[in-house]
């Protein structure tokens, strides 16, 4: 594979989960190399914040990246959506905290890409495979990366609540069309039991059920009701490949996960990031011409 961005700059608008304030979001297409990046655009002048584990300033009920004083939340959505499609380098510019909720899921996002279209760059892609296993634990809750030739999760959530309980989601592969597919609508969810200290904590102002599963003592209260029986395993595997994304590149290995979370998560980031001896980085050959994605279609390379 080469590295990958999108052909054309596109927007979206929308409200943030927690700071519940209006955002304009827009994608650029980035050099190869580049990488993914945030850019804080509403604070007199721009702010860089690199999609990497480095800059993960907070994982409490989202994961946020920041700069010095300059942060964006909410961030891990709109990232699964760039790493399952296989984009390398994107700007990103956010006018505003937090990266907007949309509709909960990654769904919005993954529109919104393939609407830019996916454009592949003659550098050859790189990516991270894991050859020693690597675990972190916190009591009950674990998570684990082993050796595998490509990228796979099983999921493991356990919630004392009727509605939810015991789900678990094996050996998930990880690419644009099982995400899409398997993954990308699983919206974010919350109990209302926890709406009042969350508003108190400045957090979930902008919740609402056009974004968040939410639920009382005993039932799911969307009158939609559920995506998939099982929605909630699967937006946290939505949630763990934004996390993972934050490495840098893409990964090769088989992740297990017990009662996860963005704290969690991130702890397995670090774990990777800093222990060397057990990945390898690989280089992928580059295709004989760039196109865009489905199309066949030769461009010059974007600005």
């Amino acid at each position: 594979m080469s590295q990958r961005t999108i052909a054309e700059k596109v927007s979206c608008t929308g409200v943030g989960l927690h700071s519940g304030e209006p955002v304009q979001v827009t994608l650029q297409p980035a050099r190869p190399g580049s990488g993914i990046v945030f850019v804080r655009t509403d604070l007199g002048h721009p702010v860089e914040i690199p999609a990497r584990s480095g800059f993960v300033v907070s994982t409490q009920m989202a994961t946020s990246l920041g700069r010095g004083d300059a942060t964006v939340g909410t961030v891990e959505h709109l990232l699964a959506a760039v790493y399952s499609l296989g984009i390398d380098n994107l700007r990103i510019e956010v006018e505003g905290p937090e990266v907007p909720v949309m509709d909960g899921s990654a769904a919005p996002f993954v529109f919104l890409l393939r609407s830019a279209g996916l454009y592949s760059q003659r550098v050859p892609g790189r990516r991270l495979r894991i050859r020693k296993p690597l675990e972190v634990r916190d009591g009950e809750r674990w998570i684990r990366i082993e050796p595998a030739r490509r990228l796979e999760v099983s999921y493991s959530v356990d919630y004392a609540h009727p509605a939810i309980a015991r789900q678990r989601l094996p050996r998930f592969v990880v690419d644009g069309h099982c995400f899409e597919a398997e993954l990308a609508r699983a919206r974010t969810f919350g109990f209302l039991q926890d709406v009042e200290a969350l508003w108190r904590a400045g957090l979930a102002r902008g919740g609402s059920l056009e974004n968040t599963v939410v639920l009382d003592e005993r039932k799911v209260l969307n009158p939609e009701g559920l995506r998939w029986p099982d929605e909630f395993v699967r937006h946290k595997v939505l949630d763990l490949l934004g996390d993972v994304a934050l490495v840098g590149m893409p990964v090769a290995g088989h992740i297990r996960a017990q009662r996860g979370g963005h704290a969690l998560h991130q702890n397995l980031v670090q774990a990777i990031v800093g222990n060397p001896g057990a990945w390898v980085i690989e280089g992928l050959p580059a295709p004989a011409r760039e196109t865009i994605e489905g199309l066949g279609v030769q461009l010059p390379a974007p600005a």
